[in-house]
């Protein structure tokens, strides 16, 4: 299997604790839910990140994670890599190019693989939803990983990611703080939930720790905790 370095860095001591606080609620969900979507409203508001940390919170507990790249119209994963080259994705899987082992990446993170999205395809939504991606992929991948992570195309602007989340046991909306009008929010919340994939919460990213004396509270005990735990 090759491998491929990403670009990981170390966050801020809150953030940190905010995704471990992300995990524990998605193991409160039951050990049914391994195979979990993550999309939102629009571009640019921090899923892609958001799914890598939290990934990388799984794996720090010695899970076998799975990252698998679904926003195949304009994956920033890729952009991830700082050393490597990906050859195949999930998209040459589903068009028949390649076999599915082809398409995974061991990471400079033990226990974190990748399967990047691949080539852009004419017909995103249709290679999607031509083959079964609980059948032909989530099913013959889930004895080998304890959570397989995915990261979609925003629901609020293409349907790809409601396609996607059929097949899969559980979903999360990011939201970015203040970026996206309430009716948005609510329409693309019933997109999700007509696909019959359970909801499990949503995230609101990019909060204003500034302005919000709820997140204050938690960054003034971070200061003081944070060489402790370090």
């Amino acid at each position: 299997m090759q491998q491929l370095v990403l670009n990981i860095k170390e966050l801020p001591y809150g953030i940190e604790e905010e995704l471990k606080s992300l995990r524990t609620n998605i193991l409160l969900c039951g050990d049914d839910k391994r195979i979990i979507i993550i999309t939102s409203c629009f571009a640019s508001e921090g899923k892609s990140t958001v799914t890598r940390e939290l990934a990388r919170t799984f794996v720090e507990m010695g899970k076998n994670v799975l990252l698998v790249d679904t926003d195949i119209r304009k994956s920033v994963v890729k952009d991830l890599v700082v050393k490597g080259n990906i050859k195949y994705g999930l998209v040459h899987y589903l068009a028949g190019l390649c076999h599915l082992d082809e398409t995974i990446y061991e990471t400079q993170l033990k226990g974190l693989n990748l399967m990047p999205a691949g080539a852009f395809p004419p017909n995103p939504a249709e290679i999607l939803a031509f083959r079964h991606l609980r059948e032909v992929l989530f099913d013959k991948l889930k004895d080998q990983y304890d959570y397989i992570f995915v990261d979609a195309a925003p629901l609020g602007l293409v349907t790809d990611a409601a396609i996607v989340a059929q097949e899969c046991d559980g979903s999360i909306l990011l939201i970015e703080s203040g970026s996206v009008p309430r009716r948005m929010a609510q329409d693309v919340m019933i997109k999700l939930k007509n696909t019959k994939c359970p909801v499990l919460g949503v995230v609101l990213n990019k909060v204003d720790y500034h302005r919000n004396k709820y997140y204050g509270y938690g960054r003034y005990y971070g200061k003081r905790y944070e060489n402790y735990y370090k």
